[in-house]
């Protein structure tokens, strides 16, 4: 029996990765893994043991991890149709606001939370095919994965995106502050001292500043196709 096939889609806040792990993910026919989602659902979850100020968790050690192992994660369906499930149910709209990603931001710094989604996102790529999605997935979760990505692109790039994104969605939104907000998301990734944000020595990186969504896909499923042949279409 071959091995899962895991395709890691690394990169800071607002470069596209969603829409692209989906995609690349739909065209293999393999599951889709928003391990930014998970972080996420977490944080919501622990929200009253986070201290805002501080963007810090004020639970640690034993009750820390008793409280984590009240999540279980699994996943259904494959490409743009993937559904996380938290306990059994899909995680919703809910964990997309700005406020909880950088809820996200602040409980990943901590050790146990870092320990405890390593262990049950190494679980599911171990039972799927799969492209993971994150910051630390082809250097951490999954350093033996077939292919991996770093995709990047300016602080002021990624904020006129998700600008937009919010205004399609008919949400109020202010550029200077998505601005500010995504440097300081990209200030605690890169230089936290667990797993901080950098692309796996041996990633193809793609800046996509100047390139289309089409474009960002096709290079990436070059990549796949020239590190894992035997996984793409034809």
């Amino acid at each position: 029996m071959h091995s899962p096939l895991v395709v890691t889609l690394d990169g800071p806040a607002g470069v596209g990765k969603s829409t692209l792990a989906r995609n690349v993910a739909g065209h293999l026919g393999i599951a889709y893994m928003d391990t930014g989602a998970m972080f996420r659902t977490i944080a919501l979850g622990l929200k009253e043991h986070i201290d805002t100020a501080q963007r810090c968790l004020t639970l640690h050690g034993p009750a820390l991890e008793a409280a984590l192992h009240q999540f279980t994660f699994a996943l259904q369906g494959n490409g743009e149709t993937t559904t996380l499930l938290c306990n059994n149910r899909p995680v919703g709209n809910e964990i997309r606001s700005e406020e909880a990603g950088l809820m996200a931001a602040a409980v990943a710094v901590s050790p146990e939370v870092r320990t405890f989604l390593k262990a049950a996102q190494q679980a599911l790529g171990a039972r799927f095919s799969l492209v993971a999605e994150g910051r630390d997935m082809g250097t951490e979760v999954f350093p033996q994965a077939a292919c991996k990505i770093f995709l990047d692109a300016s602080p002021e790039v990624r904020a006129k995106r998700r600008f937009l994104q919010l205004q399609e969605m008919g949400s109020p939104a202010d550029l200077p502050t998505l601005t500010a907000q995504i440097a300081q998301r990209d200030a605690q990734d890169r230089n936290r001292a667990i797993a901080p944000l950098r692309p796996a020595a041996d990633a193809v990186i793609i800046d996509t500043s100047t390139l289309s969504l089409e474009e960002v896909f096709q290079t990436i499923f070059q990549a796949v196709q020239a590190k894992a042949p035997g996984a793409c279409p034809q």
